[in-house]
């Protein structure tokens, strides 16, 4: 547990040394809300609390996919990553120690959000919801931090970000996040199930108002976060038998 600890540690400051990779995560979630949530459902407390949530799962999309996607990628062709997965304690304490630094900076990325809801809408939400809310964040953020680590450890670091930009946009698009439950165009709501953005979103529905979850949803979600973490490990075993053997 020390050693995750340190690891955490470091990947913390790595990233805080670089002020716009901070500053890069929170942006389009808060810019999001600016644009799109506060001009046309600021006035409505239940349409401001679900847009909110919409926010915050795009929030956690984009800081996972990028995150692990960009920085695991990035770090292999350093290296410093080679020497440490090299070292007799094995991978398991920098890998939690980078999962666990990526949820320190999930939160960090949701703080914009959260303050424009306050200062800028009606959205309400109960003791009990936020602390819902608290929970989905944890289940939504693992199969898009497991497609940000299949990305990462599959592709250099180039192909990486390009791979990252292509699915996520789409995703959040066709997932329903930048609409109100129910209103997105026809097209989406046939494909929005199959994917797990909407799993995703509608678990935070859920947690912060009145809405039914979708069977087919769940399973999707479900299917996705075993098929990503299955690429994870094929990619992982792929570049280590890759540069040690």
């Amino acid at each position: 547990m020390s050693l995750t600890l340190v690891h955490a540690r470091a990947q913390l400051l790595e990233t805080i040394r670089i002020p716009v990779a901070v500053i890069g995560s929170a942006f389009f979630p808060a810019a999001s809300m600016l644009f799109f949530v506060v001009p046309f459902t600021g006035d409505d407390p239940v349409g401001a609390t679900f847009a909110t949530a919409s926010m915050v799962t795009f929030a956690v999309m984009a800081s996972n996919l990028f995150q692990y996607g960009v920085g695991v990628a990035e770090d292999r062709a350093h290296p410093w990553d080679p020497y440490t997965r090299s070292l007799p304690v094995g991978p398991v304490p920098r890998f939690a120690g980078r999962v666990l630094a990526g949820l320190v900076m999930t939160f960090v990325s949701l703080i914009p959000v959260v303050i424009i809801a306050a200062v800028g809408t009606e959205a309400t939400v109960s003791p009990g919801g936020f602390l819902a809310g608290l929970g989905a964040i944890m289940v939504v953020a693992l199969p898009f931090t497991l497609m940000g680590l299949a990305i990462g450890y599959g592709l250099p670091s180039k192909a990486a970000l390009a791979v990252a930009q292509i699915v996520f946009f789409p995703m959040a698009f066709g997932g329903g996040l930048l609409s109100a439950p129910g209103n997105a165009p026809g097209f989406i709501e046939t494909i929005a199930p199959y994917l797990p953005s909407r799993g995703a979103v509608e678990l935070m529905w859920a947690a912060v108002g009145d809405f039914p979850v979708s069977a087919t949803s769940m399973i999707s979600l479900v299917v996705w976060t075993l098929a990503m973490g299955a690429l994870a490990a094929w990619g992982y075993r792929r570049d280590e038998g890759r540069r040690f053997s």
